[in-house]
């Protein structure tokens, strides 16, 4: 185990730092930089003042000069400042990721414990089985955004139960969960279909298994077989697909947060690369990046505790 996490942990170094200079280099190349969106947005500056802004920044600097002093600066916790919000980057995103983690992480294990429980009805009892597909399947067809207004619509606008978007004002559990619960259930639904059917189709290789019936033979009952014979071997691939949800999901969950107005990665990412704001977004994606290997890694540290012949 701890050479698996030495290993993985180089990996994860090695890999962020080709990620970080292939996309230096990719936004470097890219034509324009915030000192001649300054001179479109001020007709005043003149090109002299330009230069001294280029210098005063190192904009003047080579390419691969620039982005040494970056990542000398970022792995000495000086994140650099955000142009588009004017204000240290680090301000803006740390509340940002915290903001996603806490909606993933809700999401996640009500998504994964439903599409579990299903996928265990569905497993054990054949008749249950084509319902639980047709169910999967209706859920993993429904675009998040039409799901997410529908909610609105039924519980903040018809039925007032709960806000509309937002995040909570106050510190309270209660007032924080009551925010929370939309968006949560909406990336629940969408994301409970894959658990569903991975878990029921594991379910099933596994109840038809050698030692599965020898267990039946001893007496065992049907309970303690499914979830402490079976259901450990049938959550390899499930806790494989919880990971890759983690990582899309730190990054991608745009849609909801635009919905309902959540300050997170998604939305992050998107303000600044829309914005121009390229110091921010290559610390977003970076750190987006980050997550989602660490989430890999704990997969599959995970499927080795659950199946100790994997090799490590």
């Amino acid at each position: 185990m701890l050479r698996l996490l030495i290993g993985r942990l180089l990996q994860i170094a090695v890999t962020l730092l080709l990620v970080s200079a292939l996309t230096w280099l990719v936004m470097g190349a890219m034509p324009g930089d915030p000192v001649d969106l300054a001179m479109m947005s001020d007709p005043h500056l003149t090109p002299e003042d330009a230069m001294r802004m280029r210098a005063l920044h190192g904009a003047d600097q080579p390419l691969l000069q620039r982005y040494l002093a970056w990542a000398t600066a970022v792995l000495q916790g000086d994140f650099g400042h955000s142009r588009l919000f004017a204000v240290p980057a680090a301000q803006v995103l740390w509340p940002a990721l915290g903001s996603t983690l806490v909606l993933l992480g809700w999401s996640l294990a009500l998504s994964a414990l439903l599409g579990l429980l299903l996928g265990a009805l569905g497993a054990t009892q054949p008749r249950a089985a084509p319902a639980v597909d047709a169910l999967a399947i209706l859920a993993q067809s429904t675009p998040t955004f039409w799901l997410g207004i529908l909610l609105i619509i039924l519980f903040a606008v018809e039925l007032g139960w709960l806000p509309a978007g937002g995040t909570a004002e106050a510190s309270g559990l209660g007032d924080a969960a009551r925010y929370l619960l939309l968006p949560v259930t909406t990336l629940a639904i969408v994301n409970l279909a894959a658990y569903a059917r991975h878990s029921m189709a594991a379910l099933q290789a596994e109840l038809g298994a050698d030692y599965i019936r020898t267990a039946r033979m001893k007496g065992l009952p049907e309970s303690v077989i499914l979830w402490r014979h079976a259901f450990p071997n049938a959550a390899i691939p499930v806790v494989t697909l919880f990971a890759l949800d983690a990582g899309s999901l730190v990054s991608g969950a745009l849609v909801t947060e635009t919905i309902f107005a959540r300050p997170g990665m998604g939305k992050l990412i998107y303000d600044a690369i829309m914005g121009n704001d390229y110091n921010l977004a290559l610390l977003a994606l970076l750190l987006a990046a980050l997550v989602t290997m660490l989430a890999t890694l704990a997969a599959d540290i995970a499927q080795r505790l659950l199946d100790p012949r994997i090799a490590t």
